[in-house]
Parts: C-alpha cells; structure tokens; sequence
C-alpha cells in the first residue's frame, strides 16, 4: 500500500515536494517487505514540527519506563529506546520533543500533534486498523498489586481473585485478561479509570480490592509506595504479551518505514536488550506466576 502524506505534512513539505518509494505491509506496520525506507528528501522534513521529532508519552509517565516522570532526561526504558531510535533516524537529543498523552490518545485515528506514541500500547489487529506501530521493543506480563492486609494478598491461583474488585487502566488489554483469565468471561467487578493513577488510588482508598498492569510497574508501584502497603500478588499466567509493545504512529505515516528500519537495527544490534538490562531486569525477574 502507498503511504498517504496528510494535509499537514504536505503543508509543511511546501508546494512541489514528493515522496516516493513509501510502500508495503510489514507485520507490524506498514513498511515493505525488505524493511527499506526508500524516500526523496530528508526524514526531518515529514515530522509534525520540521527538524523535530515530537514523542508523546503518558500523564503522568511512570517508572521504568521513564524515571521522575522526565522522559528529557533519557533515564528509564522508554525514553532510553526513543532516544536510542531518534539517534539511528538521525535525530540529535536536542532534536526530540516531549508532549503528553492519555493512553487512548496513542491508539486513536486520525492526525495528531505528535510524530510517535510511546507507552505501553500492545499491538493488535483491531489497532492497526486506526494507526501505525513499530516492531515490538518489549513483550510484558501482567502482574496484580493489592494492600498487603486484603483477604486477596494470599492469593496464589486465579480463583482465589475470581470475586475481587479490579481497577484497570481504560483502553488496555489488562481489562480482558481480567475478563478471560480472572472472571470466566464475566465483566461484573471490573472498574475501568482513565489512567492507572487513579486505578492506585481506588485500591488504596478501598474503592477496588486489586490493580492489573504490566508487571514491572507492580514492581515500581509497591517499591516505591504509590500504592501504599502493597504486595504483587503475582504475575497472570498466559499474559506475556505474544505482539509485544510498540511505538505508535498515525495510520500510513510516511515515517513509519524509517521508525521500522531504525527499531529494527536497534533490535538487531542489542541495543534494546542492553536497555532491558538496564532499566527493566529488577523490575521483571523473581516475580512468582498465579496458578490458573
């Protein structure tokens, strides 16, 4: 398929400007088949700010995946991987340009004032319909937090949450694995809230007996007492997240071949898997997995 240039995008490029060779599906966005970004010009003249990368991250960001809510500094997982991959795009630090999102926000349709979408978005079919993503840079698990005194803190199977009230996060796919996994299929004793800060704060007011998200920000949570007096019950089994997380863009950007090229290269070379050692190792590793 052809990669559409929006009315913005051609604005900025001015009047006579092309684009050629933008074509192809991969698996995970539209890039061709050979992972090639073939395009007249320069990459920093399709970006919604000309010469800047605009990187839109959640409100608040939370740890690992970017440290003290401050993606600028490059310290946690996915600000490290944006910066690692404005680099290989030929980005310089100064270059990239933070703004914030809510979540839904990342996977909605239609033209944005950001250039990439960064945090914690699963890829799935029903997504890619309304956007572009990039390879995968991390396959999660969801884990469960709740207050270590809760009649559910001893809980080591499924069924021993069948009856808890759960918080999760609007728009991720916490809310079916809930469904499937913890309540056979049953959407009674699940609150939905707009972003995961006020999920913790509905466990920690005794709104919601448990929260569901991705297990290295369980971890964050409890370690640094976001959620007061919490424990991470344990990781649900069968949620390692088979499409793994990716950056977002708007459905058939013209950048999206060379965010796929620069991902891949960066994937290819370790630079990924060093910065999962770095940022997400203590976040991941000794967490037990409910029985189901």
């Amino acid at each position: 398929m052809d990669f559409i240039i929006s009315r913005r995008q051609m604005l900025k490029l001015g009047a006579g400007a092309t684009v050629l060779g933008l074509a192809g599906c991969g698996s995970n966005s539209g890039a061709s088949d050979d992972g090639a970004a073939e395009a007249s010009g320069d990459v920093k003249d399709l970006t919604f700010e000309p010469g800047k990368l605009t990187v839109a991250t959640g409100n608040p960001a939370w740890e690992p995946w970017v440290m003290n809510d401050d993606p600028e500094s490059g310290e946690g997982f996915e600000a490290a991987v944006i910066y690692a991959l404005a680099e290989k795009m030929g980005f310089a630090k100064e270059e990239v340009v933070w703004t914030r999102t809510e979540f839904d926000e990342a996977c909605a349709p239609g033209d944005h004032e950001w250039d990439l979408n960064i945090q914690q978005v699963s890829i799935n079919e029903d997504r890619k319909k309304a956007v572009d993503f990039s390879p995968a840079y991390f396959r999660p698990t969801q884990s469960i937090i709740v207050k270590k005194d809760s009649k559910f803190a001893s809980a080591t199977t499924c069924a021993d949450l069948k009856d808890a009230v759960f918080a999760v996060m609007m728009g991720t796919t916490a809310i079916d694995y809930v469904k499937d996994i913890i309540k056979g299929g049953s959407e009674e004793g699940i609150d939905i809230f707009n972003n995961n800060s006020d999920a913790v704060a509905a466990v920690d007011n005794g709104q919601a007996d448990a929260l569901v998200t991705d297990t290295p920000q369980c971890v964050y949570m409890v370690e640094s007492e976001q959620l007061a007096n919490g424990v991470v019950v344990g990781q649900i089994p069968g949620t390692e997240d088979p499409d793994g997380l990716g950056i977002t863009l708007v459905k058939d950007s013209p950048l999206t071949p060379f965010v796929t090229d620069a991902m891949n290269a960066i994937l290819d070379d370790g630079t990924v898997d060093g910065l999962i050692d770095t940022w997400l190792k203590a976040y991941t590793t000794d967490i037990p997995t409910l029985a189901e």
